[in-house]
């Protein structure tokens, strides 16, 4: 996903140039191995989307994107960064975005030490910007250790709760998407009512996203998402694809069976394709969809309706990616963005 080209939001390629050259500089460092090892994502490019849903929460407001927009946008995008040298330290991965991963290159010491120096950055310029910003990024740093210790409790256990999935889920994806929106508007000026909006967006549209990313790992195409798929369900991390499955009065118990013992390449591959046979996409295709709904409601508040059309594009584009029918969102004849009467409860909150 291309924040840039789905967003279409005027000027925005040109902020993210801006963007790009801060994050750059925030982490240079007098030592020029430490200034390599922390940039090292950075210059392996990336989408950019959490900076560009704090910059499109501030311009939905009406705001112009000031210097402190464009800074809230790097401290979270800073702490996205650090969580995934983290996260290939867990799961021993040895590449991202098509270059060696840090863990693989300099080893977990320095993968770990050099993701906490990317913390403490985005840290330092979340107290620059202000007592609410440093306070919501050291509770959305604690939501996503807390999402992440919830998920490697329950790694290779088959009876794992779609609720636990869920909470998960808004601890490591979903609450830095909704800082992302929230840190943009704030940092803005924007009315209390507008940042709590943009807010229940970001956590909706994160829900949707991680959702998505879950969906991808048993039917998405390997040379497009440009990783092997399968590989949750070979490191025994079940997401609501494979609980739904596991929930199938035939497959289900076959399925769960064979997640008893590590899986080998051959029995990955058979798995993932028992996940698909049965209804667990389209129900995921239909979680996804309602935390769409929900999401793209809180737009209606936006004074710039252009913007809050951009936002909810986002979510029609994961929609889109997984075939799910556009007349099904119910596009409003009298409006440009998202509107719905109610959410379809299809998940518990």
């Amino acid at each position: 996903m291309n924040s840039s080209d789905l967003l279409k939001l005027p000027g925005l390629p040109d902020l993210l140039d801006r963007l790009e050259k801060l994050l750059i500089s925030t982490v240079e460092s007098t030592d020029p191995f430490v200034s390599q090892v922390a940039g090292h994502l950075i210059s392996a490019g990336g989408k950019r989307l959490r900076p560009s849903l704090a910059i499109a929460a501030a311009a939905g407001g009406g705001a112009s994107i000031t210097d402190d927009v464009l800074m809230g946008g790097v401290s979270v995008e800073l702490v996205h960064l650090a969580s995934l040298y983290h996260d290939d330290v867990m799961d021993e991965a040895t590449s991202r975005r098509g270059v060696p991963s840090v863990n693989a290159r300099w080893g977990n010491l320095v993968a770990v030490v050099s993701g906490d120096f990317l913390l403490a950055k985005a840290a330092g310029i979340a107290a620059s910007l202000g007592t609410e910003i440093a306070g919501l990024m050291a509770d959305t740093l604690a939501r996503l250790c807390e999402g992440q210790l919830c998920e490697v409790r329950s790694v290779f256990d088959t009876d794992r709760s779609i609720d636990t999935y869920l909470v998960a889920v808004r601890g490591k994806t979903a609450s830095l998407m909704a800082t992302s929106c929230r840190v943009g508007a704030i940092a803005a000026g924007l009315d209390r009512e507008l940042i709590d909006a943009v807010t229940l967006f970001g956590e909706g549209f994160g829900m949707a996203f991680q959702i998505y990313d879950d969906i991808l790992d048993i039917i998405g195409d390997e040379e497009k998402i440009g990783k092997l798929t399968g590989q949750d369900l070979a490191e025994g991390v079940y997401t609501l694809p494979t609980l739904r499955a596991l929930e199938d009065p035939e497959v289900g118990p076959k399925l769960k069976q064979m997640l008893s013992s590590p899986l080998s390449d051959t029995d990955r591959v058979l798995a993932r394709s028992m996940v698909a046979s049965t209804d667990a996409v389209s129900y995921c295709k239909e979680a996804a969809l309602s935390y769409v709904r929900r999401a793209n409601s809180s737009l209606a508040v936006l004074p710039d309706k252009d913007v809050a059309e951009s936002l909810g594009s986002l979510g029609i584009a994961l929609l889109d990616a997984l075939s799910i029918p556009r007349e099904s969102l119910k596009l409003a004849a009298s409006e440009t963005f998202l509107l719905f009467d109610k959410a379809e409860e299809l998940l518990a909150q």
